[in-house]
């Protein structure tokens, strides 16, 4: 018998995507050993040891081989092996550091983390991230306070917390604890190319009037307004239309879809935002798109075939290769969709993301804090800036360099938003079971097979269902 709040091996590993190898083949193996931890224990500190030292708050052993895994995404994995690796292996000569890029992190780390063999740091991203949170409930993930809290490799009178963004830290939490780093500064907003707006003399819009004029505009030119890529990366387009809704409610409309707040998916901005991505891509879209990917999609603009693309800042470099010279990577806010949304045009939705987490299970969780102390420097992190044309959440690391036309868009578009910053949603993080079904479904209503009504509905009774499972550990955020 389960009682509530206890989650029993089959519900775990259904959270972690693993039923198909308890029902399958693999039910024999998986059943003679257990997800290294037979669970329900709490992610804790890895242990420090005798030989730390204030240059070595955690106690690393020198000699001891580092695992990294990296989301081979739109920032590469050039930065983790020319300048994170490298510095772990300056710090400490002679180390072996086990490198690994894929886009594939579910499929090639749940059998790890099922069996126990797994790296010591994980960059968690892309649209086969690992649900953390079920991670978290199973002790996988090393407690990060002491991180947070070990001394700052540039000013060791500084903690490493009171070098970054304070979103870092607010963002970290799952049950309570510190358990993710969020490393990079993201703008995601509508992308689109300046040099063609400038040729054409066209000026973003304002106004949602504005936007669909521009639309009619674009498609005598045979230019879509408007696409996102609905085979890989149509989450992009459930971002979003979160935004569009803060846009138009507030930042309490993200928050209370967060917390699991009984209708807050069918609050009226909800329904007014996806009533209006959805009038736009029946009037301004092609259906072509649902069939496409991000890279794909992403040529089309290049191509000047489509004018908005709703992504976020790791755009330019992901693209750098394919841009030609007549593209110039920029920011558009979103415009206002009525008379009285709560948030003025100009807001734009900045936010902390590409998640860092260090296996608490590790070989060498000891090395993991460390590795990610490093990138937390200076050094580390301006490295990543120039290897990805990215900002990280280290504060004052970007001073000084050359950044990418796009990049200084998003700085200025940022700027000029003063206090007004859409939230970023954590439920993504919190749950991913809802994520991923909102990932599905707004394929669905933005293809017009449901109405915005009954996506909205939809939604809210898959909220409902994981607010009612006593096996999901349940999260809250006041801002």
């Amino acid at each position: 018998m389960t009682h509530p709040g206890e989650i029993t091996r089959r519900q775990m590993l259904r959270r972690l995507g693993m039923t198909a190898f308890v029902a399958g083949p693999g039910a024999g193996l998986l059943s003679a050993c257990a997800t290294g931890g037979t669970g329900g224990e709490p992610s804790a500190a890895p242990s420090i040891t005798a030989s730390a030292s204030s240059k070595n708050p955690f106690g690393v052993d020198p000699k001891k081989p580092l695992e990294v895994v990296i989301f081979g995404g739109g920032y590469g994995d050039a930065y983790a092996k020319d300048v994170h690796e490298a510095l772990y292996k300056k710090e400490f000569p002679g180390v072996t550091v086990k490198h690994d890029a894929t886009q594939q992190i579910g499929t090639q780390l749940r059998p790890r983390f099922v069996s126990g063999d797994v790296p010591d740091v994980l960059n968690n991203s892309g649209p086969e991230s690992m649900d953390l949170a079920a991670l978290a409930a199973e002790g996988h993930l090393a407690d990060l306070s002491v991180l947070f809290d070990a001394p700052s490799i540039d000013d060791p009178a500084k903690k490493v917390r009171d070098t970054v963004t304070p979103a870092v830290i607010d963002n970290a939490k799952i049950d309570g604890k510190d358990l993710v780093l969020n490393y990079t500064v993201s703008h995601r907003a509508l992308w689109y190319n300046a040099k063609l707006f400038a040729s054409k003399g066209w000026t973003l819009p304002k106004t949602w009037a504005e936007f669909t004029a521009l639309g009619d505009k674009a498609k005598q030119e045979g230019i879509l307004l408007f696409a996102y890529p609905g085979l890989k990366g149509p989450y992009y387009q459930l971002w979003n239309v979160l935004y569009t809704a803060a846009k138009i409610g507030g930042n309490q409309v993200i928050i209370d879809i967060d917390n699991l707040v009984d209708n807050a998916w069918n609050a009226e901005p909800m329904k007014q935002a996806v009533a209006a991505w959805v009038d736009i891509q029946a009037k301004y879209g092609d259906k072509a798109y649902f069939g496409l990917d991000h890279t794909q999609t992403q040529i089309k603009q290049l191509q000047n075939k489509l004018l908005f693309y709703p992504v976020g800042s790791w755009i330019e470099n992901e693209m750098a290769k394919d841009k030609p010279d007549d593209f110039e990577y920029a920011i558009a806010p979103l415009p206002d969709v009525t008379s009285a949304d709560k948030m003025p045009y100009g807001a734009i939705q900045v936010g902390v993301g590409e998640n860092f987490v260090v296996a608490a299970k590790g070989k060498n969780p000891q090395g993991g804090l460390e590795y990610l102390r490093i990138m937390l420097s200076k050094e580390g992190a301006r490295g990543f800036t120039e290897k990805t044309e990215n900002l990280t959440v280290v504060n004052g690391a970007a001073d000084g360099l050359d950044l990418p036309a796009g990049l200084r868009s998003a700085a200025k578009a940022q700027d000029a938003a003063g206090q007004n910053i859409i939230t970023d949603a954590r439920f993504e993080g919190w749950y991913k079971e809802l994520f991923d079904y909102g990932t599905q479904q707004i394929n669905v209503v933005m293809a017009g097979r449901v109405t915005p009504e009954k996506f909205c509905a939809d939604m809210q009774k898959k909220a409902d269902q994981i607010k009612k499972d006593d096996a999901v550990a349940k999260q809250t955020r006041s801002q």
